[in-house]
């Protein structure tokens, strides 16, 4: 019997400018969980994809249980018993979370469908692997933790045995992190074996048997994972070593910069109040960090602060002026950037090149527009050429890349330049770092810490609790859209935050 569930041999996958893998050699033994280990834009997506057939390498193999297969599309890995979960999920909005786990294979008598058996089949295996979702909920009703969950039960539903997980914890809470990293322990001791892609090395620690390290699209190495440290790998992810700990001197916090008093935003799914009565501030020269697991009002406080929501009721000023019923664009053309927790939705539009995204809520200005309306190209290319250098900004052709062809990690190097460099005198950070390897995480929060050191004021929404520990100057915990605690992160404990987060514990909080 083969040792190997799946042995690619000698993988390469080129693209416009770019060769995103490079000869590159990954096994995956029956029952285990291999860690794929890499940068942001080091081949890692591209190679599964490749496995999940969605690309076609131009050399090398594939084989399953010690046999050659050809794998032209998704269907011909899914009929191997090969099923995927991408970084960005691939679900219908507009459709139930039974409907998209049904989509492809579905049951129908006489031209019908029979959801029935297919019900009962998703009911079991949500309990047996602690997947708890509402099977009649639409995609575009529920919280990102669990349109993950519908997409593992995607592939448990097509009784798939290799498993490929692709950034999966990039957008979920720690308690959810926890149980995913439970369900997929459980699922390798069924014999399931499991690719997990990563940046995150605490999980590969706690989960992973192997893991295979490659960087700028090159085989570098494959590890025992209890036989390294995250230290030996981050230094062959990056090629250097990375300093985990922020460096920071004490906030020197000076006059109010965001002021929000009773800030209340409705929800779209229920009667109650998303946000509700909230009131903070935020000072120049401090970062305050708004904590909390999600789906408890952050995105609608956001979209509220930003623009992107009305309020229901309340004041928001910059600067002592008020900007509660200013258009979006007025708002960050008086100093507010915005990193948006949605970089898909939100943060860019991903059929314009790298280029035009970087001048995005820019073009308009005399810099990148002549007086009689027409966009100066050379000085755009010459502005993202900067940006992308000074941020590194990877991508197959430079600034004519279309934002689509890039990596997730490498668009958000590309928002982060451009809201950065804006020059604001509000940073509104959501999320900022989701999906970035430690050499990039290293290099934000440091851009965050700088923010703040030139005196502007740094609001950031995380769900990390490492990054609310290690980069807040203040931390606010949100619970059901209010404010249930004021923290200082020299004096609290990641266990107390916890509780906070839960609703266990909630006490008044002050400014």
């Amino acid at each position: 019997m083969a040792e190997y569930a799946i042995e690619m041999l000698n993988i390469t996958k080129r693209f416009p400018g770019i060769i995103a893998n490079d000869n590159i050699t990954l096994q995956l033994k029956k029952g285990e969980i291999h860690a794929l280990l890499g940068e942001n834009g080091a081949g890692k997506s591209t190679l599964m994809s490749v496995l999940f057939g969605l690309y076609q390498p131009e050399e090398g193999e594939i084989h399953k249980d010690g046999k050659k297969v050809t794998i032209n599309n998704p269907n011909d890995a899914n009929d191997l018993g090969i099923g995927m979960v991408h970084q960005h999920f691939k679900l219908v909005e507009c459709f139930s979370v039974l409907d998209n786990i049904i989509l492809g294979v579905e049951t129908t008598k006489g031209g019908f469908l029979q959801k029935d058996e297919a019900r009962k089949k998703v009911v079991a295996l949500s309990e047996k692997y602690g997947l708890a979702v509402d099977p009649d909920a639409l995609i575009e009703d529920i919280t990102v933790g669990m349109q993950q969950r519908t997409e593992i039960l995607k592939m448990l539903y097509r009784d798939n045995e290799i498993l490929i997980f692709d950034e999966p914890t990039a957008v979920l809470t720690p308690q959810e992190i926890q149980e995913l990293l439970t369900i997929m322990k459980n699922l390798a001791a069924e014999g399931k074996s499991i690719l997990f892609i990563t940046h995150k090395l605490a999980e590969i620690m706690q989960a992973a048997d192997t893991c295979s390290v490659i960087r700028k699209g090159k085989y570098v190495g494959t590890v025992s994972v209890k036989d390294s440290t995250p230290e030996k790998l981050s230094a062959m992810m990056v090629g250097r070593d990375v300093n985990f700990v922020v460096e920071k001197q004490p906030a020197q916090p000076k006059e109010v910069v965001l002021d929000i008093q009773g800030m209340t935003v409705a929800s779209k799914h229920h009667k109650n109040n998303a946000v509700n009565q909230v009131s903070l501030q935020v000072r120049r020269g401090e970062i305050v960090c708004i904590a909390g697991i999600d789906g408890n009002g952050q995105t609608e406080f956001v979209y509220g602060l930003t623009g992107l929501e009305p309020l229901q009721s309340g004041t928001i000023k910059m600067n002592g002026k008020d900007i509660t019923n200013m258009p979006i664009r007025e708002r960050l053309t008086s100093g507010m950037s915005h990193i948006p927790e949605d970089r898909h939705k939100h943060g860019m539009v991903l059929d314009y090149t790298l280029e035009d995204n970087i001048v995005l809520q820019r073009y308009f200005e005399p810099q990148f527009t002549s007086k009689f309306g027409f966009l100066k190209r050379r000085e755009i290319r010459e502005y993202a050429n900067r940006l992308i250098e000074q941020y590194d900004v990877r991508s197959g052709q430079g600034p004519v890349t279309k934002a689509r062809a890039m990596s997730g990690g490498n668009q958000q190097k590309a928002i982060i330049a451009r809201e950065i460099d804006k020059n604001p005198e509000l940073l509104v950070a959501v999320q900022p770092t989701r999906g970035l390897d430690v050499g990039a995480i290293e290099y934000i929060h440091k851009q965050l810490v700088a923010q703040r050191d030139a005196g502007k004021g740094v609001l950031l929404v995380s769900l990390e609790l490492d990054e609310v520990m290690n980069v807040s100057d203040r931390i606010l915990v949100m619970y059901e859209g209010e404010i249930v605690g004021e923290f200082d992160p020299k004096n609290v404990t990641v266990e107390e935050l916890g509780l906070y987060m839960a609703g266990s514990k909630r006490k008044g909080a002050g400014r």
